[in-house]
């Protein structure tokens, strides 16, 4: 019987993998950003996966959320050590795209 041994990159690519996640994370080697800033910089995400994308992000211990007690509520997110750690491979992979000639459509 054969075992199955998860790959680090196969981890790795499951933790920034979703369509929107390494576009997050590009915003957010930045700085913190409010959750309506990071809706209108990703133009064609919705609501829902944005929120689906930021939680998973959470949970995964890439980003943290901080929710200030005011109305209306103001959200921000920004990077926790884990996710700052992947700037050099997104940086990388955006290097990667300019030199192939991948460039927004």
């Amino acid at each position: 019987m054969a075992t199955s041994r998860s790959c680090p990159a196969e981890s790795a690519v499951k933790l920034i993998g979703g369509r929107w996640k390494i576009v997050i994370l590009w915003y957010l080697f930045q700085g913190v950003h409010r959750y309506s800033e990071l809706r209108r910089a990703l133009s064609g995400v919705t609501q829902k996966v944005l929120t689906h994308q930021l939680r998973e992000m959470e949970r995964d211990g890439l980003v943290t959320r901080r929710i200030y007690a005011q109305v209306p509520p103001k959200v921000e997110y920004s990077l926790t050590s884990l996710g700052m750690s992947l700037k050099p491979v997104v940086e990388t992979i955006h290097q990667w795209g300019l030199a192939h000639g991948f460039t927004e459509k």
